[in-house]
C-alpha cells in the first residue's frame, strides 16, 4: 500500500437515500481522503450510489463479502468495475476467499479500465467485544498471506496487527470519535490522534461528522489536530 494517505479520513456515509449520500458527499469529499457506501445505502439505492457518490471523490466501498470463492470473485470483479478505490471481504471467509476477492478485483478493473482497488479484509467488527471470536493479528496474517492490501481493525488491535503484519499493510480503522464525543453503538473507539499513533492508516468516521451542523469544519478540525 503505503505511502500513508496525505488525509486519511474515511466519511461513513451511512444514509438510506441518494440525495441525502450526495448532499454529504458534496460537503465533505473537500475535506476527507475517501468516501465510505455501505450495505444500507446500496441495498436502498443499488450500485448507481456508488457512482454518484464516486462523482464527489474516492469510494470505499463497504461491501463485506463473505461466500465462497467463485461467488465472491465474481462479486468483487463486479465491484472493482464500478472504479472504486477500496473494498472490502469478511476475513472469516478464509484465504481461498479472500485469493479469490483479489483476483477478482484486479480483473473487474482491467476489463473496465481503471485502477484496481485496494482490497481489505474485516477482522472483527468494532461493534463486538472480541471474547470468543478469531484473533484479529492472525486474521490479519492470513489476509497478507492471501495477497490482500490491508484489513479492518479496531483500534485496540491496531499495534499488534502492524507489529504481525509490517509498515507496508493498510490498516483501516472503524469506531473513531473525536473527542467529546457519543460513542454510539461502537464498543471500541478511539479518538483520531490515538488511531495514527497507534499506525492506523485509514479512520472511518461516521455521524460525529454526518450528524454535525457544521460537517465540513469537524473534518478540517480532525485533520488539522492531526498534522
Amino acid at each position: 500500500m503505503i505511502p500513508r494517505p496525505a488525509d486519511p479520513i474515511v466519511v461513513a456515509l451511512d444514509v438510506s437515500t441518494l440525495e441525502e449520500a450526495d448532499r454529504l458527499a458534496g460537503i465533505l469529499a473537500p475535506h476527507v481522503g475517501m468516501l465510505k457506501v455501505g450495505l444500507e445505502l446500496v441495498w436502498a439505492q443499488g450500485p448507481e450510489a456508488i457512482q454518484r457518490v464516486a462523482t464527489h471523490g474516492p469510494v470505499f466501498a463497504d461491501c463485506k463479502l463473505h461466500d465462497i470463492p467463485t461467488t465472491v470473485e465474481r462479486a468483487a470483479a463486479n465491484v472493482a468495475r464500478l472504479g472504486v478505490a477500496m473494498l472490502n471481504v469478511h476475513a472469516l471467509g478464509g484465504e481461498a476467499m479472500m485469493r479469490a476477492a483479489a483476483a477478482g478485483s484486479r480483473r473487474g478493473a482491467e476489463e473496465a479500465g481503471v485502477d484496481p482497488p485496494l482490497v481489505v479484509a474485516v477482522t472483527v467488527l468494532s461493534s463486538h467485544a472480541g471474547e470468543g471470536l478469531a484473533s484479529p493479528a492472525s486474521l490479519a496474517f492470513e489476509a497478507k498471506a492471501a495477497g490482500l492490501d490491508g484489513v479492518v481493525v479496531s483500534g485496540e488491535d491496531v499495534e499488534d496487527v502492524r507489529a504481525t503484519c509490517g509498515e507496508e499493510f493498510c490498516l483501516v480503522v472503524p469506531g473513531i470519535r473525536p473527542a467529546g464525543s457519543n460513542g454510539h453503538d461502537q464498543v471500541r473507539v478511539l479518538t483520531p490522534g490515538e488511531a495514527i499513533e497507534r499506525g492506523a492508516d485509514y479512520l472511518v468516521i461516521g455521524r460525529p461528522l454526518t450528524e454535525a451542523p457544521d460537517p465540513a469544519g469537524v473534518a478540517r478540525g480532525i485533520l488539522h489536530d492531526l498534522r
